[in-house]
């Protein structure tokens, strides 16, 4: 299985202002959720910038994960890439972080798309771009999927890389929500399209989902 993971690029703005997770718990949270990740075999598909996703990316390394994969907007003539540098150069005891790079295109379409690079989304938290993310991959999947009749296209060939298929699920890591869940509106879209939904509530529960 490969993994996209979203979420909060802030970590101290979201995880211990908004959620009021203290520091300790959050890297003890992360460091679980990283083990788990990698126990399963799962790859994962992660921008390679500030936020939970990088900072799992490299425990997960730390933890022998089978591979990481940095999502990047390498044609990108807008906001550039310049800024991501020193995260894409990133090693653990003195290895790449990295094992792989998909271009994603230019920023717009990264958001558009990077849900779908993985068979499944690990979403780890609500913020502006954590949710367009998100909303962005469910509405491609409906077009992909075949949900909008006027509309017929493969994945593919919106971009090479894209593993969302007929069993592409979505994990919500629920500790870092407020309410523990998606909005009822949110639900209701994503199992209209087909998309399985899955809360799980610790980094147990998340390995076990993944090695089912």
């Amino acid at each position: 299985m490969r993994l996209s993971l979203i979420g909060p690029g802030d970590i101290q703005f979201h995880f211990q202002k908004i959620l009021e997770i203290s520091e300790e718990k959050f890297k003890k949270e992360i460091e679980k959720i990283a083990e788990a990740l990698a126990e399963s075999g799962a790859e994962i598909v992660v921008l390679p910038d500030r936020g939970i996703s990088f900072q799992i990316a490299k425990l997960y390394k730390l933890k022998g994960g089978k591979k990481v994969i940095w999502a990047i907007p390498k044609d990108d003539k807008t906001f550039g890439t310049k800024h991501l540098e020193s995260y894409i150069q990133e090693k653990v005891n003195g290895k790449m972080v990295c094992d792989e790079i998909i271009n994603t295109g230019d920023w717009y379409k990264h958001d558009l798309i990077k849900g779908l690079l993985g068979n499944a989304i690990l979403y780890l938290g609500s913020s502006p771009g954590t949710n367009g993310e998100l909303n962005y991959a469910v509405y491609l999947y409906k077009l992909i999927s075949g949900y909008k009749e006027e509309v017929e296209i493969a994945g593919r060939k919106i971009h090479p890389e894209i593993k969302a298929d007929k069993n592409f699920k979505i994990f919500v890591y629920s500790p870092f929500l407020i309410s523990g869940k998606l909005s009822s509106e949110d639900e209701r879209y994503i199992k209209e399209f087909g998309i399985n939904l899955v809360y799980v509530k610790n980094a147990e529960e998340l390995k076990r989902e993944l090695k089912n």
